[in-house]
């Protein structure tokens, strides 16, 4: 019988803000609550290659590392890229292409093994995946899979600007945004303290965690964060 299973997905405001960190510690919390969950990346770049020449998920990797989940690398991402670069350029210098009828089989595959699903995003919500004769963008993917969106942002210089223009974007887009975590946040550092409260404020959104560098665990109630998962 078909699981219902509970899906997110995962967006940053830009690129290295720390999604797929944050992502792992998600997984771990979800993991260590024995809620059997799963991890899906419809496209992947910049990956090294192992020694018989596969390339290794890295994102996956670490993810699956981090939380210890027991799903298999394989099952993790359909579109795997060596060049790091955009996925819409990798797959037109490498080749293989993102189809979004295998991103969605890849990912209901999943639903019917596991009750939570994590989507990662690629960069920020404006990330091509394909652009050849057929045009495929991260939002079309977040559609094609109905998922609700939880925004991770460095707590850093410039949040405020990449915060609420990635909320408005997906707002226009009439894609979901169900909160924000901050990233590399510093206690007492009085802006990203009032970066903070500027992007609640701004955007409506509540900052949900603030993790600090090399957390181990997310700082959030089990809780509130399956609430976040339709």
């Amino acid at each position: 019988m078909e699981r219902n299973a509970k899906k997110l997905f995962i967006v940053g405001t830009g690129t290295d803000v720390g999604k797929t960190y944050v992502t792992g510690l998600i997984l771990k919390k979800l993991n260590e609550a024995s809620l059997n969950p799963a991890y899906f990346k419809a496209a992947m770049s910049g990956n090294d290659k192992d020694a018989d020449g596969s390339l290794i998920p890295g994102d996956a990797k670490f993810v699956k590392d981090t939380s210890g989940i027991k799903q298999s690398l394989s099952s993790m991402c359909p579109y795997i890229y060596e060049v790091a670069v955009s996925p819409h350029l990798a797959s037109q210098i490498e080749g293989n292409p993102v189809d979004l009828e295998v991103v969605a089989k890849g990912f209901y595959d999943l639903a019917s093994d596991y009750d939570y699903i994590t989507v990662e995003g690629s960069g920020g919500i404006i990330c091509p995946i394909r652009h050849d004769d057929r045009k495929i963008m991260l939002e079309d993917i977040i559609k094609e899979l109905d998922l609700s969106c939880l925004l991770i942002a460095d707590a850093g210089l410039g949040t405020i600007n990449s915060v609420v223009l990635t909320v408005e974007y997906l707002r226009s887009r009439n894609i979901s945004v169900k909160g924000i975590i901050f990233n590399n946040y510093k206690e007492g550092d009085v802006m990203h303290e009032n970066n903070l409260l500027m992007c609640e404020e701004m955007t409506g959104l509540k900052v949900l965690s603030k993790v600090k560098q090399n957390d181990k665990d997310l700082d959030i109630d089990i809780n509130v964060l399956t609430n976040l998962y339709e």
